[in-house]
């Protein structure tokens, strides 16, 4: 398969805040690839550096084998689709999404082809007229990815568009983004700090953490599979066990990660699995379809649980003790 885009160890500061360490970065062309992290872990400045807007301090940025490490973003073929759309308030649909086409001197009947095609593939017929100030957050978005697909990139960068919807239209636009993005069959690069949003339409993801990518893989992988322990604890819910702890209690030489899925609770008579610990509950938190409930411990160790709102209910007080087990099986040993 082509490498859309390969970035070889790519470092950017900004005064002594690295920015950007010793990233390697290679992104097949047609996959949906996600940059995902907490704010200032070094995803938006990576998209930068990738559209053109920062140079990289060292390193290269590869895009389909050509070196455009220090090339403009304007002679880049990639677009950006920003969380603000950055559409022009004074033109009306069709005029910005014809605006680049219009500039390129592409004829006028071949512009009204274009924009009717675009605005049919992304839901907007009959909206021509109308002005971004008459529009939806996500008529706006759609808007902005008609505008930038038109020019037909290689590369779409996507820096956190959906940031500004409400949940139900975010999921909405997640499934038309996939959608847009298996039809027109180009690289979608998504920078995101949502773990869902980039687990549900992601074919890999890049995780960063303080300029650093701590892990690359599938999203399976990445839930089923952390490497570090800010990888397990950023992607889901998990309880991190110790190499103290497991070493105490388990004779476990490791740090580890257990996913509530994988944790049973236990009456008194109950068989338990080989690693098993008593605690107390520490929270309940109602979420639909089950209860998450916290147990803690006295040296302050916290396991977190699911348990189906369907089953035969427990005694959830506050401070009930409970035995709690998993199988060797189900962990994840961890990098410390």
């Amino acid at each position: 398969m082509t490498t859309a885009l390969e970035l070889i160890n790519v470092n950017k500061s900004y005064g002594q805040v690295s920015a950007l360490d010793s990233i390697y970065l290679n992104i097949k062309d047609g996959e949906f690839f996600s940059l995902l992290g907490p704010s200032g872990s070094g995803k938006t400045t990576c998209l930068k550096v990738i559209a053109g807007f920062e140079t990289p301090d060292s390193g290269t940025v590869n895009l389909f084998d050509e070196d455009v490490s220090y090339v403009p973003p304007f002679k880049r073929n990639v677009n950006t689709v920003f969380q603000d759309y950055a559409l022009f308030p004074h033109m009306n649909v069709r005029e910005n999404v014809a605006y680049s086409l219009k500039i390129k001197k592409v004829s006028k009947s071949e512009q009204d082809r274009q924009v009717n095609e675009i605005l049919k593939t992304v839901k907007l017929e009959g909206y021509d007229s109308r002005k971004p100030s008459e529009l939806s957050g996500g008529q706006r978005q759609r808007v902005a990815l008609a505008r930038s697909l038109i020019n037909k990139p290689k590369i779409l960068l996507l820096d956190e568009p959906l940031g500004a919807l409400d949940l139900k239209l975010r999921e909405q636009m997640q499934l038309e983004l996939k959608i847009l993005q298996r039809q027109f069959k180009i690289t979608f690069i998504y920078v995101t700090h949502d773990q869902q949003e980039a687990m549900s339409m992601s074919d890999r993801i890049a995780i960063f953490n303080n300029g650093k990518i701590e892990q690359i893989d599938t999203p399976a992988n990445i839930y089923s599979k952390p490497k570090t322990a800010f990888v397990a604890d950023f992607i889901g819910t998990t309880s991190i066990i110790s190499s103290k702890f497991a070493n105490n209690y388990f004779n476990y030489s490791k740090t580890f990660s257990i996913r509530p899925e994988f944790i049973k609770i236990h009456n008194d008579n109950d068989q338990v699995e080989e690693f098993n610990i008593e605690a107390v509950i520490d929270d309940v938190q109602y979420q639909g379809s089950y209860f998450k409930i916290i147990f803690k411990r006295e040296d302050l160790t916290l396991i977190s649980f699911y348990y189906p709102n369907t089953s035969k209910q427990i005694d959830i007080t506050l401070g009930k003790k409970y035995t709690l087990s998993w199988s060797k099986d189900n962990i994840t040993d961890l990098d410390e």
